[in-house]
Parts: C-alpha cells; structure tokens; sequence
C-alpha cells in the first residue's frame, strides 16, 4: 500500500495562542501528541480545511490543500478527508444503517456493497445497524462514527481523541478496532492523543507538540516512557 505524504507548515494565531508547526509524515497513524493546549486539535482542524492558516502551507500527497502565498484554501468539503470527533456527533434521528450512509450520499458516491460489508465487518457493527444512537454504548457510537467516515472514501482520516470521553473499560474494548483500521483500512489516519500508551499502540510516526510548537518528530522513542 502507498503511503500518501502529509505536509505541514503553518502559522495560526487563536486569541493569545500562536500555532507555528512544521512537520511531514508518510506513516500509516501520524500521532499528534501533547498536553492539552499544545495545538494539537488546530492542527487537525486546519488539515480538515474548518480554519484558514494565516501563513504558510498544507500538501497531501501532490495536492496542495493550503498556500497562503498564492492564496490556494481547498474548501473542507473538497478535501476528502473523514474526521471522527471524540463524541462521535452521530444524528440521532437515523439508524446505524443511516448514519453510515450518510457520507456516501453527500459525497455524490454510488452505493459500493463489498465496501460496506468490508466496513461493517471490520468494525463489527452489523448488529447494530438498525439501531438508533440513543441505543448505543459509547464505545459502539465511536464505531459507527467510523465507519461512517471510511465510506465517505477518504484520502486521510482524522481521529481527534477518539477514546477521551470513554472509561478504561470501553477504551480497552475499543482499542483493537483502531488498531484492526490501522492494519486493514489502508487508509492513513492522523491520530490527536494525549496518552502515551495510546500512541505506541496505534502511532507508526509521532508529532509531539508543546505551547503550538513541534519540539520532537520520529518514532514512537520520542514519546515519554511509561510510568
């Protein structure tokens, strides 16, 4: 499987906060890794296209998304890339079946059966397809928002704290379908995380960011050492 590079080089300023990181990856899972305030979900949502930098670029692949000196910004729904929010942010008034639909019909996609099966199997969440989100444990709404964002047919997937509203129990239950993604989805995925362990679990190249800057780029060395 090709690995489709992610560039980034920007500049950003929020309020009394100043983003300014500088980082390139070709890894499966490029973790995004710091204490909260570091920067970590801007950077995420610059990728996805919701904020502007105010200088600077971001390329995926051969395609430039962001180039403030040619005044190139690739609106969000032009991108291709899925984002999966820490509380999954599913309709409540569609079944599993709809939810998971939902990106397939706003893209304009036709309905692809041996892709659906391929996700709702990956995921493991045939059972709940006809379901409504109310009914579901949190665990299983993160998987359904998922799955939603694979059959949008993403270039890049962006996880933003994807186990942080979920207790031990359901992270612990969760985990191997994130690492299964990781291995079977052939899709590469950015992944925000303030937890070590998390990241040497899924990260195949960390980004660790402190105060909006990059202070570290590698592999999963450069993370702190397990307490």
């Amino acid at each position: 499987m090709v690995i489709e590079m992610l560039s980034v080089n920007v500049e950003k300023r929020l309020g009394d906060f100043t983003l300014a990181a500088s980082f390139q990856s070709n890894g499966l899972v490029t973790g995004l890794f710091g204490n909260s305030g570091a920067g970590k979900t801007s950077i995420v949502n610059l990728i996805a296209g919701l904020i502007q930098p105010d200088r600077g670029e971001i390329a995926l692949d051969n395609e430039v998304l962001d180039d403030t000196s040619r005044g190139i910004h690739v609106p969000p729904h032009r991108r291709r890339i899925g984002y999966v929010f820490q509380d999954a942010r599913l309709f409540p008034h569609l079944s599993v079946r709809q939810n998971i639909d939902y990106g397939r019909r706003m893209n304009g996609f036709a309905r692809d059966a041996l892709a659906e099966t391929h996700t709702v199997d990956l995921l493991d969440i045939g059972h709940l397809l006809d379901r409504r989100p109310a009914q579901l444990s949190g665990g299983e709404r993160q998987r359904v928002a998922l799955g939603r964002a694979l059959l949008s047919k993403p270039k890049l997937l962006l996880l933003d704290e994807p186990l942080g509203s979920l207790d031990d129990e359901r992270k612990a239950d969760i985990m191997p379908y994130l690492v299964r993604l990781r291995d079977e989805a052939s899709v590469p995925m950015v992944l925000v995380s303030h937890d070590a362990d998390e990241m040497r679990q899924l990260a195949t190249h960390v980004v660790m960011l402190k105060g909006g800057k990059v202070v570290a780029s590698g592999g999963t060395d450069v993370l702190p050492p397990s307490l």
